[in-house]
């Protein structure tokens, strides 16, 4: 099979006025970027926004990731490509940015792969329609217009050592994780340690994914903390008076981004924090315009159903105009075979009783799912190393806990690779049996919060606090703020803060070892174990293997 570049360059993309065309949009609707790609405007956002029309929201989320790869991507664009051509319903499918560090680093893109992937695949995965550097500009640009003020003035005595605010690089560079800046002449500024996260890490990445409008935009980006005062009082954005200035550099970014699917399914690629570290989900305008566009609407979450799931139906689907209808839970026989096997040395050979262990991965995944009231079904991405005796007993695992399964092949047969999976799920979202509870209630303090989604999803049998994390707690109750939800970011390898420790671990507890306020996006990061807001590259980056011809054709993405 050729590779997903060679595949994605040599599909003929329709215009971006056709793609538009087919949920109502027009021409005017759109700001063009080139032939494939455009964003909607303000006018028609505002339009869309209050129309009555409300389509069915799908999430995909998976098991745990592993080396051998589940393809959640490529399922929830081939499962919206299936529904949209085979099955004949307006279909639309929202998704995140891909980050340029993983792009270039160990991950790769993220448009998906094989037959089932988003277009234009190169710009999308590289400089797309510039909402990434945008963003790094606006992270940057707050960060100078901080030092510049305890430079020029600091009339509110904000302490130099005690600012939060990050700078930022859509990179993969661990030498920035901690930095001192202002050093040598005092004209160079005032000297103090600073660090870097990379861009979709920064609070700034899930305020543009969060806001509403301009005007919630402004009013986030002033609600955020800068940081403490010498007599330990809090310093917000809005007392600088910067707002404006950074609400003006993501003004376009915020709004969102058509693109379309090698079968041309319309897609809104726009957002990208990490699930790992943030909320893991695409912006809030581009799937609610996406509902108010179309009857069938697929977003995924990142990472496992732990992460990116629990958070999306605990925070982000409460900003939607609706919550999810159905979930579906993306699975692979290697992977489940990986989560007993511990390595990738032996996957393409047949192992039943290695499948039957790593099962409990996948069973804890769906039934946490099931556990929010919403409608479940499992899609089995499959491969060509997986055996009939394989997919029968993984389906009959499922099955055996009245959950549906269907055995899907978008990877290589596009639309085609799983009909009867699509009939499945909108059949499961027609009906109307979701009824959405939440993990914790929203007057829980922030330690019940942290616990319920300990106990309930990451099934610890408690959780510990680092002598810093409590102090922080103190902190933010003297704010007023401990009731807001919480985030919590953790490795995404396992159920608990320990990567190592696959399958469905229990009697573990949840090491917390600090905790922020990020009071734009109106929640609170719980760090745990050793998750990194800056990654770095491998021994061998991605970016060893891309390059681009004498004609501008770009090679090795994928």
């Amino acid at each position: 099979m050729k590779s997903d570049i060679e595949i994605a360059q040599e599909t003929k993309e329709l215009p971006i006025k056709e793609i538009a065309a087919k949920v109502n949009l027009k021409e005017e609707d759109l700001e063009p970027y080139g032939y494939d790609k455009a964003k909607i405007n303000w006018q028609a956002i505002n339009r869309i926004s209050k129309s009555k029309k409300l389509g069915k929201l799908i999430l995909v989320t998976s098991i745990s990731p592993t080396p051998a790869g589940e393809g959640k991507s490529t399922i929830t664009i081939g499962l919206g490509d299936a529904i949209n051509n085979q099955l004949h319903k307006n279909t639309m499918i929202a998704l995140r940015e891909p980050s340029m560090g993983p792009v270039f680093g160990l991950k790769g893109g993220a448009t998906g792969g094989g037959m089932a992937q988003i277009i234009p695949m190169e710009d999308i995965n590289l400089h797309f329609t510039g909402d990434m550097h945008a963003l790094t500009a606006a992270i940057d640009t707050l960060a100078a217009l901080v030092d510049n003020y305890i430079y020029q003035d600091n009339s509110l005595n904000i302490d130099p050592e005690r600012i939060l605010l990050k700078r930022g690089l859509d990179v993969n560079d661990r030498a920035l994780r901690n930095i001192t800046v202002g050093q040598g002449s005092k004209f160079n500024g005032i000297e103090h340690k600073s660090s870097f996260a990379i861009t979709v890490a920064n609070e700034l990445m899930a305020i543009l994914c969060l806001a509403t409008d301009i005007d919630d935009l402004k009013a986030r980006i002033g609600d955020m903390l800068v940081g403490y005062t010498k007599d330990d009082q809090p310093v917000y954005v809005k007392q600088l008076g910067f707002q404006g200035a950074i609400a003006a550099l993501l003004s376009n970014a915020l709004k969102p981004n058509l693109v379309q699917t090698l079968e041309h399914t319309p897609a809104l690629v726009h957002g990208g924090p990490f699930a790992n570290i943030a909320h893991g989900a695409n912006s809030v305008m581009a799937t609610n315009l996406a509902l108010h566009l179309s009857d069938y609407v697929l977003t995924e979450a990142g990472f496992g159903s732990d992460l990116g799931g629990q958070k999306f139906i605990d925070f982000v689907s409460k900003h939607l105009d609706k919550q999810p209808d159905a979930a579906v839970v993306v699975a692979t026989v290697r992977a489940l075979k990986y989560q007993a096997l511990r390595d990738t040395k032996h996957l393409d050979e047949e192992n039943l009783t290695a499948l039957k262990a790593g099962f409990k991965n996948l069973e804890r995944h769906m039934n946490n799912m099931r556990s929010y009231n919403v409608p479940v079904v499992v899609l089995i991405n499959q491969f060509a190393s997986d055996t009939e005796a394989e997919l029968d007993l993984l389906k009959k695992l499922i099955e055996e806990q009245n959950i549906p399964a269907e055995v899907v092949a978008y990877h290589d047969e596009g639309s085609k690779g799983g009909i009867e999976a699509a009939q499945t799920v909108i059949d499961l979202a027609n009906s109307n049996k979701a009824n959405i509870v939440s993990t914790y209630d929203e007057d829980d303090d922030v330690k019940n919060k942290i616990e319920k989604v300990a106990t309930k999803i990451y099934h610890a049998s408690g959780v510990k606090y680092t002598e810093k994390a409590n102090k922080q707690i103190d902190e933010l109750i003297k704010l007023g703020k401990e009731k807001l939800p919480v985030i919590i970011a953790k490795t995404q390898y396992s159920f608990s803060d320990d990567k190592k420790q696959l399958g469905a671990p229990t009697d573990f507890k949840l090491h917390v070892r600090g905790v922020s306020l990020k009071n734009g996006a109106r929640f609170i990061v719980v760090t745990t174990g050793h998750v990194l807001d800056m990654p770095g590259l491998p021994k061998h980056p991605a970016a060893l293997d891309i390059d681009v011809d004498n004609n501008g054709k770009i090679s090795g993405l994928f």
